[in-house]
């Protein structure tokens, strides 16, 4: 399949996450992107280095200032179990606006087309990095990365078109 190119439809599809309280909820995407500007970002893995150290903390240390530009969700997502998920949102303290999704089963990351296939290296499939705007819904930018790089698709890169 093709990867999500902009003047796409978001799909739906269900992920999973802890809430506030400490709950774990599965969301429909469209229930968190629909009638909103979003940030859809997508990471291989959770504790890997370029994800922990540079693309997460981007989004993070960023989000007020995205929000200021009309943002209104910054989703993470990484083919990870929600409580991988929840145990990597913990080491950012600081963070108030990235909520971790987990697409445990990859079905979303398929969905997408963005898959990427990291057997070889003892990780599965996993998502490929990118980073989508979305306007209710409608891809607006797709930001998306060739094997592990990270050249296009950190807050920078979309803060550049906001």
């Amino acid at each position: 399949m093709a990867p999500i190119a902009v003047g796409a439809t978001l799909p739906d599809g269900t992920l999973s996450y802890f809430d506030a309280e400490d709950n774990l909820q599965q969301a429909t995407v469209h229930s968190l992107a629909a009638g909103k500007k979003v940030i859809l970002f997508g990471v291989p893995g959770a504790f890997t280095p370029t994800c922990s150290l540079k693309h997460a903390p981007g989004f993070i240390d960023h989000a007020e200032e995205l929000k200021s530009k009309g943002i209104d969700e910054i989703l993470l997502l990484s083919v990870n179990d929600p409580f991988v998920m929840k145990a990597w949102a913990q080491t950012y303290p600081h963070n108030k606006h990235v909520k971790f999704l987990a697409d445990g089963s990859a079905a979303y990351t398929h969905a997408l087309g963005l898959e990427l296939d990291l057997s070889e290296k003892g990780l599965g499939v996993r998502s490929r990095r990118f980073a989508l705007l979305v306007d209710n819904l409608q891809v607006k930018l797709a930001n998306i990365e060739e094997g592990g790089a990270f050249t296009v698709s950190s807050a920078e890169d979309i803060l550049k078109v906001l």
